[in-house]
């Protein structure tokens, strides 16, 4: 290849480079998205709006454990850590390694840990951080969009690994993650989010004695 050729080759990565730099953490969270649509699911960050209404029902008084899955670039991140008691947890999951090592370096938080699996293996990944339970999981994986089982599985370990009266935080673009949570959680609490981009549903599943 000739050092025109390579020259040629080079200019888009260093556009590249120089956009991402400029859109800071949505350029981040762009290329995530691009990399893997599949697991992201969405181009845009969740609003504020969203993040307020999905965090209401938490009683962050009795909060030790707060697990997340699919965190971005950490829109939840910080508004969690805000409400999160001094001997409260943060345990964050995503299988993407570019956002997890961004997550490192931005949020330095002792309460914090951004952990690189995935969310099916919760239960392995919450004993290995010293607790036996979660006390909330909040999720923002596109559950319609998942491999075949996928889904499923994570609302089943979620099941396992919350304590009763706990909650799995769930906001998507479609309804089917209700459909994975009713074969465990007896109460689901939902609603709707217009003001995002695109506008999304919630669900709070609360584990209680009376499930299986």
């Amino acid at each position: 290849m000739s050092s025109n050729e390579l020259a040629r080759e080079a200019l888009p990565q260093k556009i590249k480079k120089k956009v991402k730099r400029a859109l800071g953490p949505w350029g981040v969270f762009f290329e995530g998205f691009i990399r893997h649509p599949v697991m992201v699911g969405s181009i845009i960050p969740s609003s504020r709006f969203t993040i307020s209404r999905m965090l209401a029902p938490v009683k962050w008084d009795e909060c030790k454990l707060f697990v997340e899955y699919g965190p971005g670039i950490g829109t939840f991140c910080q508004p969690v850590l805000d409400r999160l008691g001094r001997d409260g947890r943060l345990i964050v999951i995503d299988t993407n390694e570019q956002f997890i090592d961004y997550l490192r370096k931005t949020f330095t938080d002792s309460r914090f840990t951004a952990v690189l699996g995935s969310a099916a293996d919760v239960e392995d990944i919450v004993r290995a951080h010293g607790h036996e339970h979660a006390d909330y999981v909040l999720s923002g994986l596109p559950f319609s969009t998942l491999p075949a089982g996928v889904g499923p599985a994570i609302a089943e370990a979620t099941h396992r690994v919350l304590r009763p009266g706990g909650a799995f935080l769930v906001y998507q673009f479609s309804t089917r993650a209700r459909d994975y949570m009713a074969r465990h959680f007896k109460r689901i609490d939902k609603d709707f989010v217009p003001l995002n981009v695109l506008p999304c549903f919630l669900f709070w599943g609360w584990k209680t004695d009376a499930d299986d």
